[in-house]
């Protein structure tokens, strides 16, 4: 039977129709020998003269009306309920040709056979293509993979829909939180209880869940997705309810369920005034415009309106992507944004003044930083260089020119600080706090926060790579733990804290709760339908005990087993829930100046030790996990020859 089947469904679709003319035209003929012999109860019929002419009018009849009404132009695996219509007016027509053909062939049929040939019309007409329709979305039948969708709202209605029209995946059944919701039958499908759900699974062989509710917030999908994380299943989400009225994404483009749908909160609403104030009608600067939170900061900075827009970045690559992109969107929104890219280092104090110059910078957002712990940790001069002098250098440009507003994005590694990076920032912290005490029309404040969702080289990548890959996971230590925010949420708070900033603020993002890194290695591997488990060695595998090790490899350098991000336990509320104002130790301008001058010149010395003294002399509270210099360039083996050689260098690139 399934040969035949497959036989058909590779017709041509001329050939299919055809198919579907003369199938119909058969069970119009039994429906009318089913009609005559339940009303007659007896074959004698046959026998009148012009009983098979009115036959063959009313079925041809028939017939017309059925193409008339468009019942061929469908596809069969494709009918919802409103083809029921068409087969309804179809069985009409049979009904009235029938009576009609009987007055014109002289045939004595009782009153009620065209009513009864109607209904049998409309059922094996209408029944057959249900029962087609049934039989091709049947997951046994075809190469699709059978799925459970939870959510029997609009959206699981839609996607229902969606998805038997693909190919990939075959609904087999409904689960929905609502009570009022549940055994009741949607789509052709019977809708449960989430508590139902593992004997679902065991039940209709589900390899997947498909999760339906797109305005569904974080704390709700975290508690849904934990609940389904041990049935050993992939789970996968359709796009924000945000996405789908925009146009950004379709209903039907299911992706897995990543880490960072579930971390984070449910952001709170900004406030309207704050975005706009520094930024609506004024020509903004973002440095680092290509980075992770460099390039969100732009996108929320377009939508809104600047008059110009300066995109100032080191990587011609990341410049070149990001300008396509605003480009692109400032046409669609007819926005009259000037996007204008810099390609610039911010440790090239005349290129910035220049750039700030002719494009007369009123707001600086200073994303630009090396902010990979252990590679900065392994180039310490590189990433002085940059993150503390780069920062010295667009802080005097913005100074020297008159920029209204500046605001560094600061880290919580800057926060008593184990690491090189963490050091640069909280001494980038100290240049602004100098700035601000200084008489001047600029207003310097700093956003500190911690982890962002999807940056370059955060946890979630490396861990989702690790995965794919088939294992290990390794998690540096078992009870390391990150706070963790979306880049979306953590550019709207950082524009908001801009904007109500002073002179001198350091403003604390509250970041939620911090996640533990382990919990979230297993949930990870939970999301792609496959076990974790435990091994003391990354080349140990134990595929009886699971499908994804994971392994415990010790701190790396300059890691922290804890972040935090406030120095002291001051935070002051703002007007904004979640932003905090920090009273933070600072150093005279003076001061601070004079302690950078020794800075640089051990840098271009290359004098490390020098570099690591200077670094305790500030007040940072740096306090490095080891005393021994990770720097990739700083060995015995150069010997003094070699660092002197290393300083000309530094010398000459200064």
């Amino acid at each position: 039977m399934r040969n035949y089947i497959e036989h058909f469904s590779i017709l041509s679709r001329r050939n299919k129709i055809a198919l579907q003319i003369v199938v119909d035209a058969i069970l119009l003929h039994i429906s009318f020998l089913g009609a005559m012999l339940l009303r007659l109860e007896s074959l004698d019929f046959a026998g009148q003269p012009g009983i098979w002419g009115a036959l063959v009018s009313s079925i041809t009849a028939t017939l017309l009306a059925f193409w008339g009404l468009g019942l061929y132009r469908v596809v069969v695996r494709f009918i919802t309920g409103k083809i029921l219509v068409t087969v309804a007016m179809g069985a009409i027509v049979a009904a009235i040709s029938l009576f009609a053909a009987g007055l014109v062939f002289d045939v004595s049929l009782p009153r009620s056979i065209p009513i009864i040939f109607a209904v049998f019309v409309f059922l094996s007409v209408g029944g057959l293509r249900f029962a087609a329709r049934t039989y091709f979305r049947n997951p046994n039948h075809l190469n699709k993979r059978p799925v459970i969708i939870y959510g029997a709202g609009e959206a699981g209605l839609q996607l229902l829909n969606a998805l038997f029209h693909g190919h990939e995946f075959a609904p087999v059944a409904l689960v929905d939180d609502d009570p009022s919701l549940q055994n009741l039958g949607i789509g052709g499908l019977r809708v449960y209880a989430p508590d139902r759900m593992t004997r679902l699974v065991r039940e209709t062989g589900a390899q997947v869940i498909l999760l339906a509710i797109p305005s569904m917030g974080r704390v709700r999908r975290r508690e849904i997705v934990s609940a389904l994380e041990d049935l050993k299943l992939e789970i996968k989400t359709i796009p924000g309810m945000s996405d789908i009225i925009s146009g950004k994404a379709k209903i039907s483009e299911l992706r897995t369920v990543s880490a960072e749908d579930l971390l984070g909160r449910d952001p709170v609403a900004p406030d309207p005034e704050l975005l706009g104030r520094n930024i609506t009608g004024r020509v903004v600067m973002v440095s680092g415009a290509g980075g992770s939170i460099g390039s969100e900061l732009c996108r929320q900075i377009l939508t809104q309106n600047p008059s110009v827009l300066v995109l100032y970045d080191v990587s011609e690559f990341a410049l070149y992507a990001i300008e396509a992109e605003l480009s692109a969107t400032a046409t669609r929104l007819q926005h009259q944004t000037k996007v204008v890219p810099i390609l610039g280092s911010v440790q090239h104090s005349r290129r910035l003044e220049a750039a700030i110059k002719v494009f007369k910078v009123q707001t600086i957002y200073h994303a630009a930083a090396y902010k990979h712990v252990p590679l900065v940790e392994e180039n310490v001069v590189e990433g002085i260089r940059n993150n503390v002098f780069g920062t010295l250098a667009i802080t005097l440009a913005a100074q020297k020119l008159g920029v209204e507003n500046f605001i560094l994005i600061s880290t919580d590694k800057a926060v008593r600080p184990t690491n090189v990076m963490g050091a640069t920032k909280r001494i980038a912290e100290l240049i602004c706090q100098a700035h601000a005490q200084q008489a001047s029309t600029t207003v310097f404040s700093m956003v500190r926060f911690g982890n962002v969702l999807g940056s370059s080289g955060s946890v979630i990548p490396r861990f989702r790579t690790q995965i794919e890959g088939g294992g290990p996971v390794t998690v540096t230590h078992k009870d390391i733990n990150r706070y963790f925010m979306t880049i979306p949420e953590a550019a709207q708070l950082v524009i908001q804290a801009g904007a109500l900033g002073q002179g001198g603020d350091v403003f604390v993002l509250d970041m939620g709760d911090p996640v533990k890194i382990m919990d979230l290695a297993f949930s990870m591997v939970k999301l792609h339908g496959l076990v974790p488990y435990m091994v003391e060695h990354p080349d140990q595998v134990l595929p009886e005990k699971g499908d994804i090790p994971v392994c415990v490899t010790g701190l790396r350098k300059g890691e922290k087993l804890y972040e935090e991000l406030l120095i002291g336990n001051n935070p002051a509320p703002t007007k904004h829930p979640r932003i905090m104002t920090a009273s933070e130790v600072s150093l005279p301008h003076d001061a601070l100046t004079a302690v950078l001058d020794r800075l640089l010149k051990a840098c271009e010395a290359f004098d490390l030790p020098a570099i690591i003294d200077i670094l305790h002399e500030l007040p940072l509270d740096y306090a490095p996990s080891s005393t021994e210099i990770s720097d990739l360039l700083w060995g015995a083996d150069y010997g003094t020859d070699g660092q002197q050689n290393m300083a000309i260098e530094a010398g000459i690139r200064t």
